[in-house]
């Protein structure tokens, strides 16, 4: 009979509560070899900002760590864990650790086991490599991968590597029991809306706790999955207000409970701090305190994204999204450069520009006075 691992119960009440989890950059130096001591401060910048996870070789650490010439995979996730076990020894809080899991089956089931070897608490299961699979194929590789860890999900958004998934897979992929979150990342309302009805539909809607009036389902479903937004274009939309489905005779209501994001790798403890507005705003509507969700940040999430736009480049087809992203932790002082293992990656034409504007017109969104407080600490 297949294994269904599951987390611990902690780790899991943290996942459904709802986190930031930044997703993790690859720290080099000019010779495009790895930075230890400034990839061991982005942790520790991670952690001090109040992240409830992260998540370490995704695409914001570039797939290219797993290349044999490079050989990082096992040194970025040993050095990330380090520094978590270290703070959560000091602080006494459970951090939620994510692995990145990709590739073909054989991959990916060896990718899965040396994480959770190494304390890894859950994978991130990429589908990039299965473009050519179908659901059949995709259901069986997503189920050999949870025997040996419990997956979150990933709808990774065409453009940068990830496929169309219709709404009748998630079906399907939300009926794996050990399936415990799903990241939507499909930059596309359609999409997403088809991860969450799904979601229900497979009877894993992770639900709301509190009063819901109409609502079939008013409390928190131990075994639901938690659902995170990856949308860089939507992030505070997706975290504000209820999801609710007509599933047989029921109205069944969950929520965007969290964020899973290259986006928080940057800004992050601006980032905790919005997330936890998004929340009380939630909580404050679902107990009639108001009613409404605040509209100022309904303004708050265009101006995310138009800071998304400068760091993830879409005006270039995503092109400079991790280098976007290195320039701004490089101007903090977390990084030495925007070097990429791949020496084509590259910030776009125009794209610094643009991260000096929208740092310049969202002041309230970026977190350089934190970092530049706490920055030698970190880099010791």
């Amino acid at each position: 009979m297949p294994s269904s691992p599951m987390p611990s119960a902690a780790v899991l009440a943290s996942m459904q509560q709802g986190v930031c989890i930044p997703a993790q950059p690859l720290a080099l130096n000019a010779q495009r070899k790895l930075d230890e001591r400034r990839q061991r401060a982005l942790t520790r910048y991670y952690m001090a900002a109040g992240s409830g996870g992260l998540a370490v070789a995704v695409h914001s650490t570039q797939f290219e760590i797993r290349l044999p010439q490079h050989g990082l995979l096992k040194p970025v996730l040993t050095l990330a864990l380090e520094e978590i076990r270290r703070f959560e020894k000091s602080s006494g809080k459970t951090i939620i650790k994510v692995a990145g899991v990709c590739g073909q089956t054989a991959q990916a089931t060896a990718e899965a086991k040396q994480a959770i070897d190494l304390g890894y608490d859950m994978g991130l299961l990429s589908l990039g490599a299965m473009s050519k699979a179908g659901d059949d194929e995709l259901i069986a590789h997503c189920k050999a991968v949870a025997e040996i860890t419990p997956v979150v999900g990933f709808y990774l958004q065409p453009s940068v590597g990830g496929r169309i998934l219709p709404a009748s897979f998630w079906r399907r992929f939300a009926e794996i029991p050990n399936v415990v979150a799903i990241k939507m990342a499909p930059f596309n309302r359609y999409q997403t809306i088809d991860v969450v009805r799904a979601v229900a539909e497979a009877g894993r809607a992770l639900g709301v706790a509190g009063p819901l009036p109409g609502a079939g389902n008013s409390a928190i479903n131990k075994d639901g999955i938690a659902l995170y937004t990856g949308n860089d274009d939507n992030i505070v939309a997706d975290l504000l207000g209820d999801w609710t489905f007509q599933v047989g005779d029921k109205r069944v209501t969950q929520r965007v409970v969290g964020g899973l994001l290259g986006h928080w790798a940057c800004w992050t403890k601006k980032a905790v701090e919005l997330l936890q507005k998004c929340q009380w705003a939630n909580n404050s509507a679902a107990a009639g305190a108001s009613g409404n969700i605040p509209i100022n940040l309904m303004e708050i999430n265009r101006q995310v994204t138009d800071m998304n736009a400068a760091m993830f480049d879409p005006a270039h087809s995503f092109h400079g999204c991790i280098p976007g992203m290195h320039e701004i932790l490089r101007r903090q002082g977390l990084l030495e450069g925007i070097w990429c293992l791949n020496p084509a990656e590259v910030m776009s034409p125009g794209q610094a520009d643009e991260l000096t504007r929208v740092c310049k017109a969202y002041p309230h969104l970026v977190d350089d006075d934190f970092v530049k407080a706490n920055l030698d600490s970190w880099l010791k």
